[in-house]
């Protein structure tokens, strides 16, 4: 392996994963350069959400402050659509069922805040339950080590 990587289940899969406000859990990137947050929408043909993701000032978190990035989305099978860049204000999912979401973030959209932790946040905008989940993969690692220490703090 030359290049390792870490793997989070930030917001466990569940029937109404989407309902309301429901942000996942704060990652800490003090060892990661990189999140890639994917995230799984399976039935539920009509709800949709707006997916933001905010820099936080520590794992509570205390402080949040929303920030931009990019994302790709998947409306069937494996094919990604192009990327796109999202404001603070981030996107609304499409109503359909089998959706998967890409959200890219880098430490550097974090450190000019001052910020090292990270979450995204998915806000209801369209009732309906969506079977779903999202999980983090965390790349470019500062000090990568075959087992790794937890994000989750």
């Amino acid at each position: 392996m030359d290049d390792l990587y870490h793997v989070a289940n930030v917001l466990p899969p569940t029937a109404n994963a989407f309902a309301g406000v429901a942000p996942t859990a704060v990652i800490n990137m003090k060892n990661w350069q990189h999140a890639s947050f994917l995230v799984q929408c399976g039935a539920g043909a009509v709800g949709t959400a707006t997916i933001t993701v905010e820099a936080c000032s520590d794992v509570t978190p205390t402080a949040v402050t929303p920030i931009g990035f990019f994302y790709q989305e998947c409306i069937a099978g494996d094919t990604f659509g192009p990327i796109k860049q999202a404001t603070v204000a981030g996107f609304t999912t499409l109503a359909a069922i089998n959706k998967l979401y890409k959200v890219e973030v880098d430490d550097s959209m974090l450190a000019s805040i001052g910020y090292g932790y990270v979450r995204l946040k998915s806000t209801e905008v369209v009732v309906g339950a969506i079977t779903g989940g999202v999980v983090v993969v965390l790349t470019d690692g500062r000090f990568e080590n075959e087992v790794m220490d937890t994000v989750l703090v």
